[in-house]
């Protein structure tokens, strides 16, 4: 179970499977900043999902992931307030087998976290050389 506290001013902390994930709002927000706020942390959440999926494939075949970057980018609707695509981009090097980058897009859409989304939203998942 999860449990939740709020830690003063626009703070809020999950504490979750022996882990404290602190929130807090932006100073725009009436928050100090101090912390991501909650809607980062979901981004980032699906973006380290999709990262740890993109190392384990790695590792299976004894490809190094160290140069290997994650992007994500987003496209929203002012008018819904919301999120409409995702972008991620899969940054290898020059050396990485091209072989692998369908098998690597198609691996990194195994995130939970994405799974979780509405399938009507779109997610775009994609590999990039470095230096091209």
């Amino acid at each position: 179970m999860m449990k939740v506290k709020f830690s003063g001013g626009k703070k809020v902390d999950a504490i979750f499977k022996g882990f404290t994930f602190k929130t807090d709002q932006p100073c725009e927000s009436g928050g100090e900043g101090s912390a991501p706020d909650p809607f980062s942390m979901f981004l980032a959440s699906l973006a380290t999902c999709s990262g740890f999926f993109v190392k384990n494939f790695c590792d299976q075949r004894g490809i190094d992931a160290h140069e290997i970057e994650l992007f994500l980018n987003t496209d929203s609707n002012d008018e819904l307030g919301k999120i409409t695509a995702f972008h991620l981009e899969i940054k290898v090097p020059a050396e990485f087998p091209a072989k692998y980058e369908k098998a690597l897009v198609q691996t990194a859409k195994l995130c939970k976290v994405k799974k979780h989304l509405d399938p009507e939203m779109t997610f775009n998942c994609f590999v990039t050389r470095k230096g091209s």
